[in-house]
């Protein structure tokens, strides 16, 4: 084995990681903001949502275990759980970190909705938001590969389009508003 095996699998999990919760959040806004029609949404794009997440969980236990097994940055089990532990550009893994929580919530009420209320499932679903911001900035601020201009441009590609799919959500949601309000006596837009 080469000396940096574990520090290329941890950024190469990292980054596939990264990309699969960008994939998952586009998807997901994509199902939510999908017009309301009378025939049903096809099913495959739900499942794509869902496997996506599934799949950035796996590679984010390739990202930490490359870390944990790599003798360059030595972390040791605490820097991964604990925020602002880690020697190694503290604050940028705390990020990490907290992301991390908020994608174990994230999948697990997800795993659980049948069971939940709805407003609790959808306000921690709601978490994906700052979790895909808490990614992007520890990739930018501890990741290796942050001044490659092929993922800066990535980035910015993926903050465009969910951009653009939260805004079409905010106009999606107003005109279902605003039908509801014409079909309800005495209501108003």
């Amino acid at each position: 084995m080469t000396d940096s095996l574990w520090w290329d699998t941890a950024r190469a999990g990292g980054l596939v990681a990264a990309a699969l919760l960008a994939a998952s959040v586009i998807a997901g806004l994509a199902v939510s903001t999908a017009p309301r029609r009378a025939r049903p949404r096809p099913a495959w794009r739900l499942d794509l949502h869902r496997f996506l997440g599934g799949l950035a969980c796996i590679f984010l236990v390739v990202h930490l275990g490359g870390i944990y097994f790599d003798r360059f940055v030595t972390s040791r089990v605490v820097d991964l759980v604990v925020p602002l532990t880690a020697h190694w550009h503290p604050w940028a893994v705390a990020l990490g970190v907290v992301a991390v929580y908020l994608l174990v919530a994230v999948e697990v009420t997800s795993l659980l909705k049948p069971r939940l209320p709805i407003q609790v499932w959808r306000n921690v679903h709601h978490a994906s938001f700052p979790l895909f911001a808490l990614v992007q900035l520890h990739v930018l601020l501890a990741g290796t590969d942050r001044h490659s201009p092929l993922l800066l441009g990535t980035i910015v590609a993926c903050d465009l389009v969910i951009a653009g799919l939260l805004v079409r959500r905010g106009l999606v949601e107003d005109d279902a508003r605003a039908r509801e309000a014409l079909r309800t006596p005495g209501r108003t837009a």
